[in-house]
């Protein structure tokens, strides 16, 4: 009965998602505040989230503002999942105008993105909590000049938070456009599955990394 129970509400889940655009324009918006307010702030040489000083301050900013716009188109991507464009190529184009774009084609990096992104924040959170307790010293190599205890709570209360609401988001627009694209429900389960596993994977591989 407790498994009928939970196998429903999963699929009331589903059924809710699969009519729900909203956590690809959060998504996007997500991706978008993070680019402007944070990378591109911190590559005009804003200190605010800076937890010292680099060898080479040049470098980080031009690094910021690279990582900003990759966060934004990625942001803007996720519309894609969500709009008639996203499954027909538009008939202005060239050659390709009207034809069906192949699920796989958006599905597959933004999965493995989100897949990146859940890992890169929960192992994060995991590794700056370890280090804040005291049982592993993490190193950071290329500051001249570093708090190290102020940078793992921005980490901790910041940086990482927003990784996992970012991976939650996408995956729930892929989630959204791969019901929308035929994929059966059945075939749906098994592979949010496999996913989550290689999101707990990944995050594993990664702290035993950071730790050892």
């Amino acid at each position: 009965m407790i498994k009928t129970t939970h196998m429903q509400k999963l699929d009331a889940f589903v059924r809710y998602i699969k009519k729900s655009v909203w956590p690809a324009y959060m998504g996007c918006l997500w991706a978008v505040m993070y680019a402007v307010f944070v990378r591109f702030y911190q590559a005009a040489g804003g200190m605010i989230g800076v937890s010292g000083e680099f060898y080479d301050p040049e470098v980080f900013h031009m690094a910021s503002y690279i990582a900003g716009v990759q966060i934004m188109a990625c942001g803007f991507a996720l519309i894609a999942l969500v709009k008639p464009w996203g499954k027909v190529v538009p008939v202005w184009m060239p050659l390709i105008g009207g034809r069906k774009i192949h699920r796989l084609i958006l599905l597959i990096p933004t999965l493995c993105g989100s897949a990146f992104l859940l890992a890169h924040g929960f192992s994060g959170i995991i590794t700056k909590a370890l280090h804040l307790a005291g049982v592993i010293t993490m190193h950071f190599p290329g500051w001249k000049v570093l708090d190290v205890h102020r940078l793992v709570l921005w980490d901790l209360f910041f940086y990482e938070p927003w990784f996992i609401i970012m991976g939650i988001l996408s995956a729930l627009a892929a989630l959204h456009y791969a019901q929308v694209s035929g994929v059966q429900s059945t075939a749906l389960r098994r592979k949010t599955m496999i996913f989550l596993s290689i999101v707990i994977l990944l995050t594993t591989l990664v702290v035993f990394a950071v730790i050892f």
